[in-house]
């Protein structure tokens, strides 16, 4: 009886710690959607994009949201299942588009870190693997929980498996960690790669001793790959040729600045996470650091000897901070259970307490200004927005391609459902220079619409073009096409 009432306060005592955690990877989440209510990093858009051209269409085949004429299939889009997911979401739930990139990545990073928990909580470490995950940064290179893509719901479903792969064993075991692995590589090929290294040093350690555990795990990873998913499989012959040629590293993700970025007190507990690991021993301790020192290995050979893929390089960055958050978490128990041989009691009762709370509070004095002070860019503002959402209802529909400032045309697409002349993803291509120059020239040039199948201007900058009649503010349409409605 005594027993159950200790663990008892003792879970009790836990959930109370977690719930701050819990509050915290909310804020941290939810600091770029402060003063702004659209998504912000171009990729949410391309997701926006995509999610609403597939529910449209109900079919595996849909146009083109981003601006071509042509039909694409499913099966060409990597990323569909996580676009899939949304848009069915969507639906079922009635929650608008707007509402759930802006709360949504909090609720998600929660659920990582509610994962990470339960995870680490076996382990011995799960309040303190929780509060490293809770921070865990988004920039705008290497994206992170603050986005809603397919990266950040990655993570949680790598903790979890993580869990269910550390501590369970059993058909429904292997058989959840399988869908989880499917799941994965519909929304996020690079996320599915990132668990298999991660869980590989574990099975490798469990073939010795508990062959049966492992080879099922092997099995539960692995057979994703090469079933359900025949176009992972076509690429996998490809994916690893590119891996014996060299890179160029993007100039945009540095490895020693994420380093920086996510804190040198979690990457400094990671370091003494892993050494005590690695003296408590055991197939979990030790699967936990190889699987961390394998991520590691990838980044590392990418960065420093430039061979590897781009996508897992700039992507598996937020794994192994994820990885390196819970090893930190092994630290930070262990500064917590520091107990000095000598000295007074009380001193040798709580100086451990002391020591975890001081760290604790460093690293929050640290980060949270960190995050906040992170730049991020806003495509559209709400000026913006209105105008689109005027076209959207007021521009007949024989106004189908328009031309304005090319980092705002992927949002008028995504909100107004018409084509854009041309857009920008990461650099300007020369159709977007040349967009920007008739824009700055006042619109003057009437041959550059009509031969582009340009009937609707949107710009700021003003028109001095005749044949361009200003039915709204910053809106023009061309003389000779239909009529608003």
């Amino acid at each position: 009886m005594l027993e159950n009432e200790t663990e008892t306060n003792r879970l009790t005592k836990s959930a109370l710690l977690l719930l701050p955690v819990l509050a915290l990877a909310y804020y941290i989440a939810f600091i770029p959607h402060q003063n702004y209510l659209y998504p912000i990093h171009i990729d949410d858009w391309i997701h926006y994009a995509n999610a609403q051209a597939i529910m449209t269409a109900g079919s595996t085949t849909y146009p083109d949201p981003l601006g071509s004429s042509r039909l694409l299939n499913i099966s060409s889009n990597l990323e569909v299942g996580f676009q899939l997911f949304w848009g069915i979401f969507h639906q079922i739930s009635g929650i608008p588009w707007l509402v759930i990139f802006r709360f949504f990545p909090g609720i998600i990073l929660m659920l990582t870190v509610l994962a990470t928990y339960i995870f680490g909580r076996r382990l011995g470490f799960g309040w303190e693997a929780a509060f490293f995950a809770a921070l865990l940064p988004t920039t705008i290179g290497i994206l992170g929980p603050a986005f809603l893509v397919p990266v950040a719901l990655g993570l949680f479903f790598v903790a979890l498996s993580l869990f269910i792969a550390f501590h369970f064993r059993g058909i429904w075991s292997y058989f959840t960690i399988f869908i989880f692995t499917c799941f994965l590589l519909a929304i996020h090929a690079p996320s599915g790669v990132c668990l298999v290294l991660i869980l590989l040093p574990y099975i490798l350690l469990n073939l010795k001793g508990d062959a049966r555990h492992g080879l099922a795990l092997l099995a539960a990873i692995a057979v994703p790959f090469l079933v359900p998913f025949p176009w992972i499989f076509k690429m996998l012959l490809p994916t690893a040729l590119n891996l014996v040629k060299p890179q160029t590293i993007p100039t945009f993700i540095d490895f020693p600045q994420v380093i920086r970025t996510y804190g040198y007190i979690p990457f400094s507990l990671s370091l003494l996470g892993t050494f005590w690991l690695a003296v408590e021993g055991g197939k979990k301790y030790y699967g936990l650091v190889l699987g961390l020192l394998a991520l590691l290995m990838m980044l590392v050979t990418y960065f420093t000897f430039h061979y590897g893929l781009e996508i897992m390089y700039s992507r598996g960055l937020m794994f192994m901070m994820l990885l390196a958050g819970i090893v930190a978490g092994a630290g930070l128990m262990a500064v917590r259970k520091f107990s000095p041989r000598i000295g007074m009691p009380v001193l040798k009762a709580h100086l451990g307490n002391f020591l975890c709370l001081v760290l604790v509070g460093l690293t929050l004095w640290f980060a949270i200004p960190m995050r906040q002070s992170t730049n991020y860019y806003h495509l559209i503002d709400d000026a913006d927005y209105q105008a689109f959402l005027w076209v959207k209802d007021n521009v007949d529909s024989g106004y189908q391609k328009a031309v304005l400032d090319p980092a705002k045309a992927l949002p008028f697409t995504v909100i107004t459902g018409k084509k854009v002349y041309t857009w920008v993803f990461t650099e300007p291509k020369a159709a977007d220079i040349q967009v920007t120059r008739f824009l700055k020239q006042g619109c003057i040039d009437t041959n550059f619409l009509r031969q582009n199948g340009i009937s609707l201007v949107y710009t700021t900058l003003g028109v001095t073009n005749p044949e361009l009649v200003e039915v709204s503010e910053n809106i023009y349409l061309l003389q000779g096409s239909p009529q608003p409605k």
